[in-house]
Parts: C-alpha cells; structure tokens; sequence
C-alpha cells in the first residue's frame, strides 16, 4: 500500500489558467483527498473540448466532449481485503484505511466554463468539482443509475462543504435555481 500522502499534479494542457487557478485546484484536492482518506498519485489535466471529445471517443466509445473523465489505474492488488463499501455514512469515518489511488483525471476546461457561468461563480471551483467526481469513481462510487447519480453529486457538495468551498453541484438558490448539474 502506498505511503500516508498524495502526490497531485495538476497540468493545464490549454494554458488558459492561471497560475493562482491551478494552485486553487491543487489546493483543494489536497484537502478533499485528506478528508476522503487517499494516498498515492494523482494526476489532473485540464483540456479543451476537442482533447477532450477525442479523449471520450477513444476510451469510452462516446463521441462528443463531456465534463470529466476517469482512467483509475490503482494495482488492484494494492486494494485491502475486505475493504469497506463505501456510503455517505463510512466515506468520512476516520477509522476507515487509507485507499491507495493511482489516477489521471481529465477535466474539461470549455464545460466548466459552460456550467460556471450558469451558474454564477468561478471555472477553477467547477473544475475542482470534476476532480472531486473522479475521486469518488476511483473509491468505488458510480453514478449510472439515478439513485446512484444523485447520491454521488450529493457527496461531492459535502465534501466540498467539508473542505470550505461550498456546495457547488447542486449548488445553492443564488447560484443554481434549477437543481441541475453537470457530472454525469
């Protein structure tokens, strides 16, 4: 099992974030992944639609671009037997071992962007969200079905609550009327 800490990296392959954007988005996947109980490696690139379409047809089968997407790369081997299923009530239990992660994770800077500015705040606290989304999948967490969907987004705001950034999926009235989001 790998050490007690995460490596992040975090490359902006459009280099139309800021310095102060990338570190806000390495930041607070620190401090998500502390709360969630990872160690190991992760690795973020931010992209714009057209990598990303590229990206979604090649590995999902799935043409168009979309939000974010996964590649969960953990040695199976390195997963504790008996590893506990992971639901709102055990994701935050401090007893629970650290789950060893090797991830890349491709966020979409052109989507964010999209959603953001629906919903009234900043690009970088949408793409945190996506990296968020891909942290919980890379634990065990899916979102195919409808219960499933709306239990995982409803996980991602504590966490982001937890961590001080604020519910930011379904947001809150002032920034998300609707109810909507966009991982999916």
């Amino acid at each position: 099992m790998p050490g007690q800490t995460l490596t992040v990296e975090v490359a902006d392959a459009t280099g139309r974030l800021s310095d102060q954007q990338v570190a806000y988005i390495a930041r607070f996947v620190h401090a998500a992944a502390n709360l969630l109980r990872v160690s190991g490696q992760l690795r973020v690139r931010v992209v714009d639609d057209a990598e990303m379409a590229t990206a979604h047809e090649e590995f999902a089968g799935v043409p168009g671009t979309t939000d974010v997407l996964t590649f969960d790369l953990t040695d199976p081997e390195q997963i504790p037997d008996g590893r506990p299923l992971l639901t709102a009530e055990t994701l935050f239990d401090a007893r629970r071992p650290l789950e060893p992660v090797e991830s890349d994770i491709f966020i979409c800077v052109d989507e964010a962007g999209r959603q953001a500015a629906k919903r009234g705040y900043s690009v970088e606290r949408e793409l945190l969200l996506y990296v968020v989304h891909g942290l919980l999948h890379c634990l065990g967490l899916d979102d195919h079905d409808e219960e499933d969907f709306w239990l995982m987004h409803r996980m991602e705001d504590v966490i982001l609550e937890r961590i001080g950034v604020g519910r930011t999926f379904a947001g809150d009235e002032r920034a998300n009327s609707d109810g909507t989001g966009s991982c999916g």
